[in-house]
């Protein structure tokens, strides 16, 4: 037998399990892995439940406080023991309480999904993610049309072949899950100094929002395609109006970006997209900017020696849906950077890596 992988061989082997089950360091070893393994296995009945909770309306109708289960039950033409499984469940994911009287109310958990911005959106939109992970092997071998490659046409599309309907079904759901990743970008990186910061790829202006906000001395300009740019003209209108933010209808590959901002950021833009494309941006971006400017990319991130739930598991496979672009290590973003003559280049510590981690760099002078 080859040396290599022979404690897994071991592992895997029945009469071994057994053995071990019988002893008492042993007995904890598999009640624990098997627990865990459980936990994965019913992974997916359990993103199925917090979708049911959520379509039904259950989070905001418990938020008053607890209802019996028969109350929940009627107004949904839910039988009241599916009612009853259905909360029971919620109360064994810790999102719901039950009560000593029968009723059930929200859980702190439970309730923060109301109070974080876009979540319960994201929940309700995950339903297409869902659908193409029922054959991930598919996925894998992309193999067939996915229901997400649909959702987020505009990656492979240049201006003005995305029509405005489908623009803004996609800026609407990113503008209300972006509201955390513009918080915490603007955690890591400080705009001190920079006079005008350019969004590529920026939406309906959430993070330049943000960032105007913040900094009101901050000159702004966006850059999106032109199905977009109503939407951030009413979002940014006061800024417009008052001349701190030009937008700017048009795809990144097309032609050179505009000139003039000394800071130009990517928020949730690089991982949309492959290598390729990718290498082709930063270039034009490192074109765009004087001597000194600085970039700013904020994405989730995968962990690469040290892998990641988020970036590995959810984002990594949520980008082979979409059939391009992919979740990329934060040393992978790096020496993309590097290729286009940024330097120095910086990985920013991350406040919620589930959210967003950020990488900065800057133009040689």
């Amino acid at each position: 037998m080859p040396r290599r992988g022979w404690f897994a061989r071991l592992v895997a082997r029945p009469e071994a399990q057994a053995f071990w089950g019988r002893l008492p360091v042993g007995a904890a070893l598999a009640r624990r892995d098997g627990s865990e393994i459980f936990e994965i296995l019913q992974g997916f009945v359990a993103s199925q439940v917090l979708l049911a909770l959520v379509e039904l309306d259950l989070l905001d109708a418990l938020l008053p406080g607890p209802e019996a289960p028969e109350a929940l039950a009627r107004p949904r033409d839910i039988a009241p023991d599916r009612m009853t499984a259905l909360l029971q469940a919620g109360a064994a994911l810790g999102l719901l309480r039950r009560q000593r009287d029968g009723r059930y109310g929200l859980a702190r958990r439970g309730a923060a999904i109301l109070g974080v911005p876009g979540l319960t959106d994201m929940i309700r939109h995950d339903v297409a993610f869902y659908r193409d992970m029922a054959d991930p092997v598919a996925v894998l071998r992309e193999t067939g049309e996915t229901r997400l490659s649909k959702f987020w046409p505009y990656v492979l599309g240049d201006a003005g072949e995305v029509p405005a309907a489908e623009a803004a079904r996609y800026s609407d759901l990113m503008a209300r899950s972006q509201v955390l990743v513009a918080e915490d970008t603007l955690r890591s990186v400080s705009l001190r100094g920079v006079t005008r910061l350019m969004d590529i790829g920026g939406g309906s202006g959430v993070f330049l929002g943000a960032a105007l906000g913040r900094y009101r001395g901050l000159q702004g300009a966006l850059l999106d395609l032109p199905g977009v740019i109503p939407q951030a003209e009413s979002r940014l209108g006061r800024e417009v109006c008052a001349g701190r933010v030009a937008l700017h209808g048009g795809s990144f590959r097309a032609g050179p970006l505009p000139r003039g901002a000394d800071a130009i950021s990517l928020i949730r833009v690089l991982y949309d997209h492959d290598d390729a494309t990718v290498a082709d941006l930063l270039a034009r971006v490192h074109a765009a900017l004087p001597p000194g400017g600085r970039l700013i990319v904020s994405e989730p991130m995968a962990g690469e020696d040290r892998p990641d739930r988020a970036g590995d598991l959810y984002f990594a496979f949520y980008t082979m849906a979409m059939g391009t672009g992919r979740a990329r290590s934060p040393a992978r973003v790096v020496a993309l950077c590097r290729a286009a003559g940024f330097g120095p280049v910086r990985v920013h510590r991350a406040r919620r890596p589930y959210v967003t981690r950020v990488v900065t760099g800057v133009k040689a002078r």
